[in-house]
């Protein structure tokens, strides 16, 4: 704070028409922390209010905006209350703005300077702990912009000591991380499995889904059809650590499948901003992610391991692979051209494309590269059906010697299958069966005269009570649509379909989608070259 004779000098500056409008206090924390911790500091802020007294202003023509307190100085774009300064001067409602000093009201040179720019067009002061400036006055604005470049240099610095600190720390794996489900992180700091049973087992039959039904979709499909969700350790609150069970989504199992923990893996800095900017916000889009050699840490056999690592690259590269992009052949789907993707043009070497016409599904698969691109004529064109069929045929000649193993193995899958499903409904209602014990127990330990515990006691124990029977309800659903062994009449019936692939391919039940991800089993490129201008290959 200035002493008495600077104060008269600066307060020179102050003239009538400054004193006719109002005088704006902006009091702003980084966050909520130091909202809590430095208090001492945010008084002080607002102690200016006694400053605009001594320079003339009545207290009821001070406004103190302090809705920014707990955000950063770094943008404007989610500060209403630097916003509404701005709108305020704009309006010429406002003769002086005080802040403690210069980073409170602004850590970018582009917001400060945007306030200096309106502040000189409307003849506003600016003052903050060493005095008052006027920035219509070059040598005032030139000290202004000063102030505010190093407090733009100020919070680069703290940020970059700080990343390289974190930096430096992962590189020794020691930097806690998110741990996802399946994983908790012990007092002493070493990481395990979760220790419920049902948690692993989840997280074993996720990966388990993955390998066979190939997509993500796929998998959250089948987690919503048999009504299994994931449990997750709650990361803060009063009930920080305890299991909270929530239905699964799409970005859920995408980073749960991305994420390099579940294969012991300690790996820190596997993203980076997008240099795309929001045209609405002027916003990084979002964080893009890098591949593992592009990782700025990356320690393996840091963590107890769900899969292999191997097993984690295979699972990216079939995340990559089920993109609709030019260079992949994206997730099979159910359209009728079985061989989407898969063919290449015997000329230039580009994909082919799918063309539907008519009715019945009636497609074909043409090269129209040179004609979109450049102007010049389709390679090729080719009828679906009659390829399909010849393709269809040269894989089932492919998997019929086969047939018996592959009917083995379908045995032994969905047998498999049943008992995984079975044991997840086993422990859940195992989880259901204790928690209504518990709430029993909590009920028999109150005190029968007190009444205002016992009754939400009671309640309590009655919920779980229902939750237990409306569970056990579902499982009874669930074991009369499929029991966890095959009957003899089912194996015969795989054994029969075993002997017979044509029937089974071309049967009604088989879609399209099935036929697709078999052909992409043994399949991944055909080269296909018309004769001339005919449609014969």
């Amino acid at each position: 704070m200035p002493n008495a004779s600077q104060g008269s000098d600066w307060s020179g500056r102050i003239q009538a028409h400054h004193q006719d409008r109002l005088a704006i206090v902006y009091v702003r924390q980084s966050t909520l922390q130091q909202v809590l911790e430095n208090q001492e500091s945010t008084q002080l802020q607002y102690n200016l209010v006694d400053r605009a007294v001594s320079l003339g202003w009545p207290n009821e023509r001070i406004l103190v905006i302090d809705e920014d307190l707990g955000k950063s100085g770094a943008e404007a774009n989610n500060r209403i209350g630097f916003q509404r300064l701005v709108t305020e001067v704009s309006l010429n409602h406002v003769g002086l703005v005080l802040g403690i000093e210069m980073s409170r009201l602004a850590r970018s040179c582009k917001d400060w300077h945007q306030l200096l720019e309106v502040c000189a067009l409307f003849n506003t002061l600016i003052a903050d702990q060493d005095g008052i400036y006027d920035p219509s006055y070059y040598n005032d604005r030139l000290l202004l912009g000063l102030k505010g470049t190093m407090s733009e240099a100020e919070l680069h610095l703290l940020k970059q000591r700080m990343n390289q600190g974190k930096l430096n720390k992962a590189k020794r794996g020691e930097l806690r991380l998110m741990l996802p489900t399946g994983y908790i992180r012990q007092p002493s700091g070493e990481v395990t499995f979760d220790p419920d049973e049902q948690v692993q087992s989840v997280v074993h039959l996720l990966f388990r889904k993955f390998d066979e039904i190939g997509t993500i979709n796929g998998v959250l499909q089948y987690l919503v059809r048999h009504n299994i969700q994931l449990g997750i350790r709650l990361k803060g609150g009063l009930n920080k650590g305890k299991l909270d069970w929530r239905p699964p989504t799409r970005s859920t199992l995408h980073g749960f499948f991305r994420n390099p923990i579940y294969a012991g893996a300690y790996a820190y800095g596997r993203r980076r901003p997008s240099s795309s900017q929001s045209a609405n916000e002027g916003r990084c889009c979002g964080p893009l992610s890098l591949l593992p050699e592009d990782w700025q840490v990356f320690l393996p056999d840091k963590f107890p391991a769900y899969i292999t690592w191997e097993h984690y690259e295979n699972n990216l590269s079939r995340i990559k692979e089920n993109q609709s992009r030019a260079e992949t052949l994206g997730s099979p789907r159910q359209g009728a051209a079985l061989l989407s993707g898969l063919l290449t043009c015997g000329q230039c070497g580009n994909r082919l494309n799918v063309r539907y016409a008519g009715q019945n599904d009636y497609h074909g698969y043409s090269c129209t590269r040179q004609y979109s691109s450049y102007g010049g004529s389709a390679c090729q064109s080719i009828p679906g059906e009659a390829l399909n069929q010849y393709i269809s045929n040269c894989v089932l000649d492919a998997v019929e010697p086969a047939a018996l193993e592959l009917s083995i193995k379908a045995v032994s899958q969905i047998e498999s299958e049943q008992a995984a499903l079975e044991k997840v409904w086993q422990q859940r209602l195992e989880r259901a069966a204790f928690e209504a014990d518990r709430a029993a127990r909590h009920y028999q330990c109150v005190e029968p005269e007190n009444r205002l515990v016992a009754r939400q006691l009671a309640k309590t124990w009655e919920e779980k009570l229902i939750e237990k029977q409306k569970l056990q309800e579902e499982y009874q659903r669930f074991s009369r649509q499929q029991s966890q062994q095959l009957t003899e009449e089912e194996r015969t019936l795989i054994q029969r379909l075993s002997d017979d692939i044509p029937e089974l391919w071309n049967a009604p039940s088989t879609t399209q989608k099935q036929r697709k991800e078999i052909i992409r089993q043994l399949i991944s490129k055909i080269v296909v070259q018309a004769e001339g201008r005919t449609e014969k290959v």
